[in-house]
């Protein structure tokens, strides 16, 4: 299938690029003299205008067709790395690597590749094609952290940056092999209009209970994937452990990943999701227990990657199951901007909290907490196709 394959190289080279955002956290901030709450807000931008740009883009998507958004979204991150690398201002910083960032990877993220996918793919297949899709992004993850580091020790962290523009430039060509998702979705059944779709969803009870369990999501990887290298060179550790630490939670969650879309396939969704939720929080609660070491963080780093994205598949196909995939764009879209509320609380109250008492240690009990939190959510969720039922109000 050409176009899944197209589809999870540029999922490797846009979460990868989008992941290793941790690394550069205490370079920047040393060399400009930004406090971590000013790159921590940055990153909060990004992720709202990701999460904004994703529900646009989306739209786009689904009229346009995804090569073109693709494409968009591919300039908007090269420009946006590349006024990152000259930034000398907080305010700076967040229109480039905030605003343009955000925007590129809203145009060449999940949401966009997975709206074609969906209608491309089986419905039968559809949440294991997501799940690969999802591993390849881990993957990316796992690759960009330590070559990141890497460059970051070879050539200062403004040249790691211009390597992410160029790496990721070239989204402009993948971008060709994603093409027939338009004329796909024009013949798949559901609401005829983006108006029509979204005040359907809208007007169900389970779109919101998913949009607020997403929610979780985006709080908790954010705060992990961007805090946790700072957080582990504050307790002594090496500045390398931080990236090995992310890359191995890539490396496991390509298995995790794998898994989620094989077990979405045949068990039911809402309650995958809500174990996932709840196995996470269990994860870190270990992990602040025990006594730091590297041996520790490798641990958690492998529990927790089995878990990372593990959700992505899984609330992709419970929306498409639910809400059909002819405006799996929008729809995703709009679920996804409350991972993208929670990504923007995970980056800046992390650092908030950090300036504010010293330590991340509030931080963590309210990222562990909100696991159960998600895991409520999920539970009165309706997996019937809404077609078939009456909505419940919202």
């Amino acid at each position: 299938m050409p176009v899944l394959v197209f589809a999870c190289v540029i999922l490797l080279v846009s979460n990868g690029a989008r992941s290793s955002w941790g690394l550069f956290l205490p370079e920047m901030t040393q060399a400009r003299g930004w406090s971590r709450e000013t790159f921590s807000f940055a990153v909060a931008v990004q992720n709202i205008v990701w999460g904004t740009g994703a529900m646009l883009l989306g739209a786009m998507a689904d009229r346009w067709g995804a090569m073109r958004t693709l494409m968009l979204g591919a300039v908007f991150y090269v420009a946006g790395f590349l006024g990152m690398a000259v930034a000398t201002t907080g305010t700076a910083l967040s229109l480039t690597g905030g605003v343009l960032v955000g925007l590129g990877i809203g145009g060449t993220a999940f949401g966009i590749v997975f709206a074609a996918v969906g209608k491309l793919v089986p419905p039968e297949r559809r949440t294991w094609a997501f799940g690969i899709g999802t591993a390849a992004g881990s993957f990316g993850q796992f690759l960009f952290l330590p070559s990141t580091a890497e460059a970051i020790r070879a050539f200062g962290w403004q040249g790691a940056v211009y390597g992410h523009a160029i790496v990721v430039a070239l989204i402009l060509l993948l971008a060709l092999g994603i093409r027939g998702d338009r004329e796909a979705g024009a013949r798949a059944a559901g609401s005829s209009t983006l108006g029509e779709a979204l005040r359907e969803a809208v007007g169900d009870r389970s779109f919101h209970l998913l949009f607020w369990g997403y929610f979780v999501c985006g709080l908790q990887v954010v705060f992990i994937g961007l805090h946790l290298p700072a957080y582990l060179a504050d307790k002594g550790m090496p500045l390398s452990l931080g990236a090995q630490a992310i890359a191995i939670v890539g490396l496991f969650n390509v298995i995790g990943c794998l898994s989620a879309g094989w077990l979405g396939v045949r068990l039911s969704k809402k309650w995958l999701l809500a174990g996932i939720y709840v196995a996470r929080s269990v994860v870190m609660i270990a992990f602040l227990l025990a006594p730091l070491s590297v041996w520790s963080v490798w641990l958690f780093a492998a529990a927790m990657g089995l878990f990372w994205l593990s959700t992505v598949p899984l609330t992709t196909g419970l929306v498409g199951q639910v809400y059909g995939v002819r405006h799996l764009g929008l729809l995703g879209g709009v679920i996804f901007f409350g991972h993208q509320i929670g990504s923007f609380l995970g980056a800046w109250l992390g650092g908030r909290i950090f300036d504010m008492t010293g330590s991340y240690d509030w931080a963590w009990i309210l990222v562990i907490a909100f696991g159960a939190f998600a895991a409520v959510m999920h539970a009165p969720i309706d997996q019937r196709p809404i077609a078939q039922r009456a909505p419940v109000p919202a």
